[in-house]
């Protein structure tokens, strides 16, 4: 009898598989479309063998595939939602990043005016 995992643990653990600033990057560069595998090493800059281990991960979670192409492996997003997911956390980030900077210009006029 197989155990069901609560949907928040689910969650944890899809976004812990995220949670590497490569496999993040060939997200990011997947969404311009299907890429061999060279492009992606030529883009990252990474051991291939890293490489590998992190596009592993990747399609073992079912957000990537991977397709032949005689000697050349092609890897493409599963589907639009995670094309979407980077979306919006790089409008999140961003809006993060704004709220960041508006209090950092406060606290620098907040120093000026103590002068």
């Amino acid at each position: 009898m197989a155990v069901q995992v609560p949907l928040y643990q689910a969650k944890a653990e899809f976004f812990r598989m995220l949670g590497h600033p490569v496999r993040i990057r060939v997200l990011e560069l997947l969404q311009a479309g299907p890429t061999p595998v060279r492009d992606l090493l030529a883009a990252i800059e990474i051991e291939p063998s890293s490489l590998s281990q992190q596009l592993a991960v990747l399609r073992r979670s079912g957000i990537v595939t991977a397709t032949r192409d005689g000697s050349t492996v092609v890897y493409a997003l599963a589907g639009v939602d995670v094309a979407e997911l980077m979306q919006a956390a790089r409008r999140i980030l961003t809006g993060m990043l704004a709220g960041q900077a508006g209090l950092l210009e406060e606290l620098r006029e907040a120093e000026t005016s103590v002068r």
